[in-house]
């Protein structure tokens, strides 16, 4: 069953009813404001940082759901209604909402008069714009009535749901209803005080009316949808003074049959510098001019509109450095659009704001920032640079890391504080990948604070060395890394031995012994210790080099003599020294993470001599027969039926949920990619569209949640709703699924002197064309591919044959073309 379609011409997805599963949204904004936005209008906006400067409020786990946007009550001769079907829920004539590239456009139509209302932030522009255009599809003159409605949230996010004895006594707002460039709401709670910013809601002509508090527009023990000033028909003028400050405004339109009203509202941020907060020298009255100069851009419907065309441009640019074109409409699409465009928004978001995600507890992680920049470091090189130098700064004078960073000050998050044990070596990960994709050799040598102390500073590959030994220095009984707090699987803990109803799982050591290791880390060690290597010789140092592949060896050794059990790798041993993940154990018997991570790495690909599978082969073929589900690969098997207080949080989940045999797609990738490794490109291919959003789309009662974007999760073999995806959107699921498909899938990838040019998709996708541009120059590669397993690929470049499959790196402004035969 579907809810719309894709609209690949347009890149949008479409949305044919209100009633989804769940609400599907998108994000707006690409630079430092950002907004949530539901197919509903559901949602909420930030400047840079989600707990720290959070300008409107929405309530999570409420009922209804998806309560608290951005809404335009309509009141058409008494019916009153909302085009976002929310909060009104009337019956609308016609529902259409297309989530863009950067914005969203909802439509709703009811008794011949259609209001559509397009959402958006502007490239380089800290505010919401929304041009809202009313149309009479009837026969008669119309003069409806549209209010906005926003609820001001007072800044910091965490104490605007928790502080009522203080935050319902401090609301202020000033109404500007005759401004140069329409009417005007300015929420300034606390600007007297120390804050030096405040916000503006605004409509590009003179408001009939306006509200600023929330319980005159609402009325007394009414919801959102039963608002008594909408269904009054006329605003109230209410000035907000402490309780619940908003922002509504009132403009109402004469209408012909036929005719249409087009409005630009804006919902800015700005600042002012402390010798000119004020315009008055009582210091009552805001300095508006910086607000005036953002409303200026906007107070014509044209100045809107080629706001837009940029914000269209710029997204036409950024993707236009790798494009697909095949026989298969849904690879193109992820491809091409809607999992570069999630990459994007991984970028920007990390983990902290979703609708699963209230962007109050959490930051930029440290290990999730840089997995996700594998997947936007060919969209943005020159901000992942940025990127890399803001997380190498959070990083410990001894190689260890602060698991998260706010983005308001960049620093670390001491309330979570390090011992995440396979944060380090991510960095190693994300450096490789930003010198492979642009040669900049020069990153290394740039100074980065240790702990945000200048006094600390070294060079960038200073940092990388001590990630580097942070590994070997930390090793436990075996040989292998000590787990810490966790590794990259943050609900295995194994130093935790909680039995304190609400202590976290993650900060928490009770039993720290110095014994707990993981596999995990060991093979994340073996496949970026030789990247490690590998930026060592570039950077001059042959005997560092050398160096680091000795370790890198014994490390492969252990993890071949202590890390196999037989058919599979373990996941750990515990505190006890006991095996984590091994057929001799009841439950949890194979974990997919060092199945994966170990083939990636090259750990056991060597064949037997006797022509028998490899151990590697072996091990994934564990996966296929034990962790492969219709729905993607199950993260263990079989799931914990009861809590296990030496493993901690995994074992908490119900069966086939999260950590505990969900399908936790982040991971499926890994096993994707060492499939390729194998030369299984079938089987590569075939796990891919199991977890691919654009292949779900038809099974969207079960999946539930959005068909454009991958979730975080989907529910394992032994869950209650086998199928069902959760937490979506922000996931290193985006960033691992792009390179899995556009790098090892397709086989386009970047390596240190070449393009390398090697697919292995299988028989599905007998031909296709990748488009390619990186160091300035254009590659345009045809493939013929038979998807043989195993075959390579023979290359013609220029139409000249080469040896191989990497095509050398060719200078800014050239065109090269490359022929493929598998």
């Amino acid at each position: 069953m579907r809810y719309g379609h894709f609209d690949d011409e347009t890149r949008e997805y479409v949305i044919t009813t209100p009633h989804t599963p769940a609400p599907w949204i998108n994000y707006l904004g690409s630079q430092n404001f950002f907004s949530l936005i539901s197919h509903l209008g559901g949602g909420y906006s930030f400047y840079r940082d989600a707990r720290m400067r959070r300008l409107t409020r929405y309530r999570y786990n409420n009922i209804p759901t998806d309560a608290g946007g951005r809404y335009f009550y309509v009141h058409d001769g008494g019916d009153v209604w909302t085009p976002t079907w929310l909060p009104v829920k009337a019956d609308l004539d016609h529902f259409e909402t297309r989530h863009g590239l950067g914005y969203t456009r909802i439509t709703g139509e009811r008794g011949g008069l259609r209001v559509e209302q397009l959402h958006f932030v502007p490239v380089d522009t800290d505010a919401e714009v929304a041009r809202v255009t009313a149309t009479n599809t009837s026969d008669a003159v119309k003069t409806p009535a549209l209010f906005s409605f926003v609820e001001f949230a007072l800044w910091n996010a965490q104490d605007d749901q928790t502080n009522y004895q203080r935050n319902l006594s401090i609301g202020e707002v000033e109404v500007e209803q005759d401004g140069p460039y329409g009417s005007a709401v300015y929420h300034r709670t606390e600007y007297r005080e120390r804050r030096d910013h405040f916000a503006v809601h605004a409509v590009n002509a003179r408001a009939e009316g306006f509200d600023t508090d929330r319980d005159t527009f609402v009325g007394p023990y009414n919801g959102l949808g039963e608002a008594a000033v909408p269904h009054a028909g006329t605003s109230a003028g209410s000035v907000a003074s402490g309780w619940y400050p908003i922002g509504s405004l009132c403009v109402r339109p004469t209408l012909a049959p036929g005719e249409s009203a087009t409005y630009t509202f804006v919902l800015g941020y700005l600042e002012n510098p402390d010798d000119a907060k004020w315009a008055d020298d009582a210091h009552q009255v805001v300095n508006k001019a910086p607000a005036h100069a953002l409303l200026a851009r906007f107070a014509s419907t044209e100045q809107t509109d080629a706001a837009f065309a940029d914000l269209q441009r710029y997204w036409t640019g950024l993707l236009s450095t790798y494009s697909v074109s095949s026989t298969d409409p849904r690879l193109d699409r992820m491809v091409n659009i809607w999992n570069q465009y999630q990459c994007m928004v991984t970028f920007n978001m990390s983990r902290s704001a979703s609708y699963f995600e209230t962007g109050i507890g959490r930051g930029m992680g440290f290990r999730d920032s840089t997995q996700d920049l594998l997947g936007f470091v060919h969209l943005i090189p020159e901000r992942a640079r940025e990127r890399i130098l803001d997380i190498a700064a959070t990083q410990l004078p001894d190689g260890s890391a602060y698991h998260q960073y706010q983005p308001l000050t960049k620093r670390g998050n001491h309330d979570l504080g390090s011992g995440f044990n396979d944060d380090p070596m991510w960095l190693v990960a994300g450096v490789a990948a930003y010198l492979k994709e642009t040669g900049d050799l020069a990153i290394l040598d740039e100074q980065v604070p240790f702990d945000n102390d200048d006094a600390l500073a070294a060079p960038l590959f200073e940092h990388l060395t001590r990630s580097f030994r942070f590994v070997t220095e930390n090793l436990g009984p075996h040989g292998l890394p000590l787990i810490g707090r966790a590794d990259w699987n943050d609900c295995l803990n194994l130093n935790c031995f909680s039995t304190e109803p609400g202590e976290s799982f993650q900060t928490t050591e009770n039993q720290a012994g110095g014994v707990a290791e993981s596999l995990f880390i060991a093979t994340q060690f073996v496949l970026y210790g030789e990247q490690y290597a590998q930026i060592a010789e570039r950077h001059g140092l042959a005997d560092v080099a050398a160096a680091a592949r000795e370790d890198v060896q014994r490390m492969r050794d252990a993890v071949l003599e202590h890390g196999w059990d037989g058919r599979w790798f373990l996941r750990a041993y515990d505190y006890y020294g006991h095996k984590v993940g091994t057929d001799e154990d009841s439950e949890g018997k194979i974990w997919i993470e060092p199945q994966g991570f170990a083939v990636m790495a090259g750990i056991g690909t060597d064949r037997p001599a006797d022509g028998g599978p490899s151990v590697a082969e072996t091990a994934l073929e564990s996966v296929h027969e034990l962790l492969a589900t219709p729905h993607g690969l199950v993260l263990q098997h079989p799931a914990y039926t009861t809590y296990r207080i030496e493993l901690g949080e995994v074992s908490t989940y119900p069966p086939g949920y999260k950590e505990n045999g969900g399908i936790f797609c982040h991971n499926n990738p890994w096993v994707i990619i060492g499939e390729t490794v194998l030369g299984h490109g079938a089987r590569a291919f075939d796990y891919y569209r199991r977890i691919a959003p654009a292949y779900r789309e038809e099974i969207s009662e079960v999946h539930r949640q959005e068909p454009y974007v991958y979730a975080q999760m989907i529910a394992g073999k032994e869950a209650v709703r086998h199928g069902e995806a959760k937490n979506s959107w922000l996931t290193g699921t985006a960033a691992w699924n792009f390179v899995a498909v556009s790098q090892h899938l397709l086989g386009i990838r970047p390596d240190w002197d070449g393009l390398v040019v090697d697919p292995r998709i299988g028989p599905d996708v007998p031909e296709f064309r990748v488009r390619r541009v990186i160091r300035g120059a254009t590659y345009e590669i045809t493939v013929h591919n038979t998807g043989a397993d195993g075959a390579t690929a023979r290359l013609t470049v220029d139409g000249s044959p080469v040896e191989g499959t990497t095509v050398p790196y060719a200078p800014a402004g050239s065109v090269v073309r490359v022929a493929a035969v598998v």
